[in-house]
Parts: structure tokens; sequence; C-alpha cells
């Protein structure tokens, strides 16, 4: 996969993108990241990319034209998929991952930056996206977390594939809990069942934490995982 990046900060991606899997997946090719900073499409001998908000207001905004010749400048894959990092996005979750990871060649993420961006940089994007509903000095974080969401799930991230269907959010539900040794830690024991060897019994009291788990702490998914598994029905 090609990961193009529009970013006023490329330095912000340097020690991420060389770490963890992140920086394995990036050395075996599995994916590449191309950074591309704004600036270096202006026409003025000061570099602007920001101006001020006509109709007055606090701060500055990104200015159209460096954002638009960056994206023009890059290389076009059959299935690209231009995204907008910004706090009215639709929340960021498992599926919207999935979906990049599943069925796109490239992405081209548009960092924004200031007090915003000038609307008519929405018109590049074919999606907007954020990282929830609170507001951050930058759209390098949440471009940093989609890149990392996308990226373990290509195929050679993560070495046992199995690890990616068994946790949090995959079928709708809390990932369970889970231990190490020692069996007892301070007050804290090790669930028996754990220790049983009984795998059939293992795979049905996780599957019960699960549900436990999701019940109290996200309600709002365990809604949704209700409705899905009725219609299943």
């Amino acid at each position: 996969m090609k990961i193009d990046v529009i970013t006023l900060f490329p330095d912000f991606f340097t020690s991420p993108l060389a770490s963890g899997l992140l920086g394995k997946a990036l050395e075996k090719n599995i994916a590449t990241v191309n950074l591309v900073n704004p600036r270096d499409f202006t026409l003025d001998k000061h570099h602007r990319v920001d101006d001020e908000p006509y109709g007055g207001g606090v701060g500055m905004l990104l200015k159209p034209e460096p954002i638009f010749a960056a994206v023009a400048s890059l290389s076009c894959l059959p299935k690209r998929e231009i995204i907008l990092l910004t706090p009215q996005g639709s929340p960021l979750n498992q599926t919207i991952l999935q979906d990049l990871a599943t069925n796109y060649q490239q992405l081209v993420l548009i960092c924004g930056h200031y007090e915003g961006v000038d609307e008519r940089i929405r018109y590049l994007a074919d999606r907007e996206i954020s990282l929830g509903d609170f507001v951050l000095t930058c759209g390098e974080i949440p471009a940093l977390a989609l890149m990392n969401g996308v990226i373990r799930l290509l195929p050679g991230t993560v070495g046992k594939v199995e690890s990616l269907k068994a946790e949090s959010f995959e079928d709708g539900l809390l990932d369970y809990p889970q231990y190490t040794r020692p069996p007892i830690f301070q007050e804290w024991e090790v669930p028996e069942i754990l220790r049983s060897g009984n795998h059939q019994k293992i795979e049905e009291w996780r599957r019960c934490e699960q549900i436990k788990r999701t019940q109290q702490r996200r309600p709002d998914l365990w809604e949704k995982w209700l409705n899905s598994q009725q219609k299943s029905d």
C-alpha cells in the first residue's frame, strides 16, 4: 500500500515510522509512506500556507492552493482514497480501518492545522475522518493513528494472523481479560479456568467475559452487537 501524507510537519513522523511493527512493515515494503510538505508548493517568498478567515474570527486557516498543488503532484494508483483528518469527520473505528486496508491501494492523508482549513479543501477529500469528539493541535496525530491501524492489518505486518481475529472490536465486542505468569501477583490470581487446559471451557469463559466487559464499559457497542445478533438470527 502507498500512503501519501500532506503535512506541514514531516519530522513529526520520523520516529514513529521507524519504530516497532510499523518500522518493520515499511522496511519490508508492505507499505510505503511519502511525506509531502505543502510549503514546497507555495509561490510567495515567505512560503505562506495560511491566511486570515473571511468574515473575521480567531486564528488562521490553511489556504487551498498549496494543498491542491501538493495532491496534484502525487502519482495516482487505481484504488485511491483521499482523506481529510478533521474533528468534523466520521469517528475512526475498526470497520473503517478494515475497509481502507482491504479495498484501497493508495491513501492520501491531508493533515489540517491552525484553526482549520479553507472549506474548498474539503472538495479534494473522498471522506473526512476524526479520532473522536475532541480537538487536537494538528491532523498529524490522527493521521499517524490511522496509518498504524491500517498498516498492522496488511498481510505480513503481524506475524500471527490469528491475533488480528481475536482482539477488541473485530467482532463488535471488546477483548477478553488476558494474563501471563506469575499465577499470583500481589493479591490478584489468574482465573483457574485459564490454567485448566480445557480449551473449550476457556473459549466459553473468554466469550462470556467479552460480552460482560462490553456491556459494562461500552453500552453503545453492546447495543450495536445485540442488534447485529438479532439480524443474523
